[in-house]
Parts: C-alpha cells; structure tokens; sequence
C-alpha cells in the first residue's frame, strides 16, 4: 500500500503514535557471556536498533525497575549466574508483561518452562543471528500495530 494513501494516514493515527512507530526499536539482551552481548550489539545497531545489556538476572530485573523507557523486546540467555533466564523471565512478566522475552538456550529441555514463564519465542543455540533479527523485527512491528504508544 502506498504510504500517502487516505487509508493509510488514517490508521496511523495521531502524529505521536506515527512518530513512536519510526523510532528505531530497543532490544534490551540479558546475557552472561560478553561475546554474545557484543555479537548482539554489532548486529542490531548494524540494522539501526539501540541495545542495551545486562549481564545477569539481577541487573536485568534492577535495570527494568528503574528505567521509564522500556525495550521493544529483551533476547534472554538462560544459563547464567544467580538468576538463570526462566526466574529471570518471570520477574520480567510481573514488571512488565508487554514487552516480548525471546528465550535462548542450548538446553532445549527448558523450552516448555520458558514459554510457561512468559517468553513468546524460544530459540535453541546456536541458530543464524539474521534469523533471530528478523524475527525480532516481525516482533516489534506486531507489537506496535497492538499496542502503538
């Protein structure tokens, strides 16, 4: 559909929400590992995405107490020190449950837990990173079609 369309400035709606729509999406990525939060950063600031991290649980559910603007998604290991990703994902939920938890993991035992604790999306490593931007993108883009800010 063409952008200048009547239909389309319809649904867009108030210019704020048109506005919050183009913003580039955050992606906030919980993960022990210091080489796949600085993959996850190259990648997605590569595609025009602000990142932020956190390197446990703790600082995750610290970090998203305290911040007003919250991430468009969080990509969330599971093995990590103190909390691990499922307890880590439960807290998440009960701060905020809107925002989308994509669960990452080579122990695809976890997959059930983690979907039961709130995650939309479980991706067992290793799996192609483009894969997982472009899902998240698809994420991010439903959500604000539901929920335009």
């Amino acid at each position: 559909m063409n952008s200048d369309s009547p239909d389309q400035k319809k649904a867009e709606g108030p210019q704020g929400e048109k506005a919050a729509a183009m913003r580039p999406p955050k992606v906030f990525v919980v993960d022990d590992e210091e080489f796949i939060r600085e993959l996850y950063r190259d990648v997605f600031e590569a595609k025009g995405m602000t990142v932020s991290a956190a390197t446990n649980g703790e600082e995750a559910v610290r970090i998203l107490g305290t911040i007003k603007n919250r991430p468009d998604v969080i990509i969330m290991d599971h093995r990590m020190p103190g909390k691990d990703g499922i307890q880590t994902t439960e807290e998440i939920v009960r701060i905020d449950p809107s925002i989308p938890i994509i669960f990452s993991s080579a122990d695809v035992s976890v997959r059930e837990r983690a979907l039961e604790a709130g995650a939309v999306s479980f991706w067992a490593k290793p799996f192609p990173v483009s894969m997982l931007v472009d899902a998240m993108i698809d994420i991010v883009e439903a959500r604000r079609r539901m929920h335009p800010k």
